[in-house]
């Protein structure tokens, strides 16, 4: 039996019986609603021959991200959550979920969440980052080349059926160190699957629930120190492990390290994740290159951002990032990838506030590719303009 298995029983054990304790000996309370959104229309523009394959490269063109929260606090301790969101996926049930606070050091969590892991994710609506796309590493489409790719280390949000553990511990007034631990029902992929699949991981059609009936189990832990009334630091840690295939035969980690600095309304944010991941190599002939005799293969995908947000008045914003993935490992035979592959962008970009709650979005995107394409490029340039709207 797994060791993850009687983690979970307990965890949802513990969970139901507070609920029921709750349920049966709690006080009147009056519901309160709160109700939240964003919208992000966006126009990429990536120049390209006239008679290329425009979904090759990326997801060119119009696109639009919404996203609708609904939360009902049930009493001063139970409350319920749902969020729906629309992008190029269709519709997608985001998060499902209960929260039980016991204390600020010990909350449960269980349904559809979004797992705690990275910085990025607490932030992954369009309406809470300034620039239209998303990190390389965190990408889920916008990329050149997505295809090859198969898009970042782990592609936000990653909406999953699972439980969760967190809290909160204050030091004083200067620093709270913040915890997770969840189990989810992972990532899917095929049975001969040289990847993950990111469409049977989050696509109803093949049902939301687990392909191989073992959890991913992972965690989250970080530190946030008050350095003046102005200045804060967040440095954190994340971690999964599990299966992807319904043989339980095939796995993979990720693991991540993340830092923020806030001084005033600047903002520094770094972030590095690598995922380790093993696939079915009994059929060599498929492959661009040698497999192992013995001991099965792997390949490792790791990736990178910096990013600085600075006013450049009240109502304008300057972004700058540069981020970045690696790839080192074999390949399907027809896969445009080598053995060792990178891609790196630099981009510069702006955000307006034209009237609260609306703001403009617009990136410049310079790309560099270690394999040459179809046409002997490495390098491509690319434009984002756009809006958002939050409410």
């Amino acid at each position: 039996m797994s060791p993850v298995r009687p983690l979970l029983s307990l965890m949802l054990g513990v969970l139901f019986a507070a609920l029921f304790a709750l349920a049966t000996g709690g006080t009147a309370h009056a519901v309160e609603k709160t109700f939240a959104g964003s919208a992000q229309f966006d126009y990429h523009i990536v120049p390209s021959p006239s008679d290329a394959n425009g979904r090759a490269l990326s997801f060119d063109g119009f696109t639009t991200e919404a996203s609708l929260k609904l939360v009902v606090d049930l009493t001063d301790q139970l409350s319920a959550n749902v969020k729906v969101c629309y992008g190029c996926h269709g519709f997608e049930t985001d998060m499902a979920y209960m929260d039980f606070r016991v204390a600020d050091e010990l909350a449960f969590r269980a349904g559809r969440i979004n797992a705690s892991f990275g910085a990025f994710n607490l932030r992954h609506d369009p309406g809470n980052h300034r620039l239209s796309d998303k990190p390389l590493p965190y990408d889920m489409g916008r990329m050149l080349r997505l295809r090859d790719w198969n898009m970042g280390v782990l592609p936000s949000p990653f909406p999953d059926n699972g439980v969760e553990v967190s809290g909160t511990h204050w030091f004083g007034g200067k620093a709270q160190l913040d915890y997770a631990v969840y189990g989810i029902s992972g990532f899917k992929g095929a049975k001969d699957g040289t990847d993950l699949d990111f469409v049977q991981s989050r696509s109803g059609s093949a049902y939301y629930v687990d392909n191989n009936n073992r959890p991913t189990a992972g965690g989250r832990l970080s530190l946030t120190a008050k350095l003046s009334e102005e200045t804060d630091l967040t440095v954190g840690s994340s971690f999964m492990y599990g299966t992807f295939d319904p043989a339980n035969k095939q796995t993979y980690a990720i693991a991540g390290a993340d830092a923020s600095l806030r001084i005033d309304r600047t903002s520094l944010r770094a972030e590095y994740l690598v995922r380790r991941q093993t696939f079915d190599d009994s059929d060599p002939t498929r492959f661009k290159f040698a497999t192992p005799a013995t001991g099965g293969d792997f390949f490792s995908k790791h990736g990178a951002y910096v990013e600085l947000e600075h006013p450049l008045s009240d109502r304008v914003d300057g972004i700058v990032r540069v981020d970045g993935m690696f790839r080192e490992g074999n390949v399907l035979a027809g896969s445009a990838l080598s053995r060792k592959s990178a891609v790196g962008r630099f981009t510069l970009g702006t955000s307006i506030l034209v009237v609260r709650s609306f703001r403009l979005k617009g990136s410049t995107e310079l790309w560099g590719f270690s394999d040459e394409d179809a046409r002997g490029h490495v390098r491509e340039v690319s434009f984002h303009v756009g809006s958002v709207v939050t409410f």
